[in-house]
């Protein structure tokens, strides 16, 4: 029993933010993570998920536990632009992009709005950073600024150019790169005048 109790531990301070089905993976009863909890040992990061009290909890925290919940889903739109520092704007809910067909999560908490996207303009572009201990993908800012485009009717046309400003102004994009991947999601034609007047 203690070693369970140490090897969870372990297990929690390598990986930030863990749920049961991670501890029963390595072959711990997953009762152990409540024990822990019960003791004070642990806290309740959200539903069934689990971290180190006073954790290094990061404004990026909902980036890190939607992609544990999520790990499928990929950073987009407001939350992409966020986590690259290239935006005024503060995201109420994280953004994710899911292929089209995919299970719609079923979590309050945090929010998060979905888009659906398939092919090369839901696999391309795709950065893998850590983020508490969790992996969390997050589309690049070349193909974040042409997402911004596509889905310009969501998010508004003044957040996109807004993007690409600053994506030059910060020199984290370069136009070929903006081009390739407005040529991917199929904006090429919408997003070319706004290139040109840079």
């Amino acid at each position: 029993m203690a070693q369970y109790m140490q090897k969870t531990m372990q297990y929690v301070t390598k990986h930030g933010i863990v749920r049961p089905r991670d501890i029963e993976a390595i072959g711990i009863p997953r009762e152990y993570l409540l024990r822990l909890h019960r003791q004070g040992k642990l806290d309740r990061a959200g539903r069934g998920m689990y971290s180190l009290p006073h954790a290094d909890v990061t404004e990026r925290h909902s980036y890190a536990e939607v992609s544990k919940r999520v790990p499928n889903a990929t950073l987009c739109l407001l939350s992409a632009l966020a986590f690259h520092g290239i935006t005024t704007q503060n995201p109420a809910a994280v953004w994710i992009a899911l292929r089209k067909g995919a299970r719609t999560p079923s979590f309050t908490s945090p929010a998060i709005r979905v888009v659906r996207l398939s092919g090369p303009s839901l696999t391309e572009g795709i950065e893998e950073h850590q983020i508490e201990g969790v992996p969390v993908r997050v589309y690049s800012v070349p193909k974040t600024v042409a997402d911004c485009f596509k889905f310009r009717n969501k998010i508004g046309l003044d957040v996109a150019m807004e993007a690409l400003r600053d994506a030059f102004r910060q020199k984290k994009a370069s136009v070929n790169a903006i081009y390739r991947y407005a040529a991917i999601c199929r904006v090429s034609n919408v997003i070319r005048p706004y290139l040109e007047s840079l």
